[in-house]
């Protein structure tokens, strides 16, 4: 994907190294000490913290500030930039709405949302209850050893699917399946998130294939082929494959590697919304 030179989102959070140790929680025992000699001996406590707070500033900044011009962190506002410029275009033209751009989150190892606590071991998710993508970077690596589906585009494809849940929540679409929990059996409501999920994968193809229409350049060869592989990778039924060495189709939340694919690479080819009804019962053989 030709990308270092297209503009970035202003919408990116990040919050990777926010964890660590605040000003004034850095305080040890040395310090406490020199503080009450200094009340005793008529110095000023106050001068000697702040001090103290001054040496830890620079190293702190640096700790709650990590890697805001690293390569990956730009990409991914860069394909975030790409979402919102089609998605902006797409609501107002065929939905006649307007776009309500979500913010992107980095983190590392755990982060706190609307949706909960998470680590990185979730994955890339979606929380409709903040409007926000989370991503831990690091799943960038895990694309190409644990899934086998290296490649820029295979991030990209991830961070489209997640702005596609986005688009689901702006419209109303999670909700209406979320008020659905309480009311299904747990093995027909898994149909209805592999519904929803194909749902987004179908986005994610549609913001792929206006991204080119507006862009022709922004492209490269086998840009494609590492989104599908992506998709396929991360169907339930590999997933299950590699974890456990058998599948169990009734516990499916997000799809098969082959209706990934297949929901990815029909909205890729056709970029309209108007076909992307993975609800229909006959649009989709679960």
């Amino acid at each position: 994907m030709r990308w270092q030179d297209k503009e970035r989102s202003k919408n990116v959070e990040d919050r990777r190294g926010s964890g660590g140790a605040r000003v004034g929680a850095g305080i040890g025992i040395g310090t406490i000490v020199l503080l009450i000699l200094a009340f005793f001996l008529g110095g000023d406590p106050g001068q000697i913290l702040n001090q103290v707070q001054q040496q830890q500033a620079p190293s702190q900044q640096r700790a709650e500030m990590p890697g805001q011009d690293d390569e990956l962190s730009q990409f991914v506002s860069v394909v975030l930039r790409q979402t919102e410029l089609v998605w902006d275009k797409l609501f107002r033209e065929q939905l006649g709405k307007q776009y309500q751009a979500p913010k992107l989150v980095l983190f590392s190892g755990q982060v706190s949302s609307a949706c909960g606590n998470a680590s990185a071991a979730t994955g890339p998710f979606y929380c409709p209850g903040d409007y926000k993508l989370y991503i831990d970077l690091s799943f960038y690596d895990q694309l190409r050893t644990r899934f086998n589906a290296p490649g820029d585009f295979a991030m990209a494809y991830i961070v489209g699917h997640e702005v596609g849940h986005h688009v689901q929540n702006l419209l109303g679409i999670t909700r209406e399946v979320q008020g659905r929990r309480r009311t299904l059996p747990e093995a027909q409501y898994n149909k209805l998130s592999v519904k929803l999920e194909l749902q987004a994968d179908f986005l994610a193809g549609v913001w792929a294939h206006h991204m080119y229409q507006m862009d022709q350049n922004i492209l490269e060869r086998g840009d494609i082929e590492e989104a599908m592989a992506a998709a396929a990778a991360v169907g339930d039924d590999r997933i299950q494959k590699q974890a456990r060495g058998y599948v169990v189709p009734d516990s499916f939340t997000h799809g098969t590697s082959e209706q990934r694919v297949r929901w990815f690479r029909k909205g890729l080819e056709s970029g309209d919304l108007r076909q992307g009804d993975t609800f229909d019962v006959d649009s989709i053989n679960l």
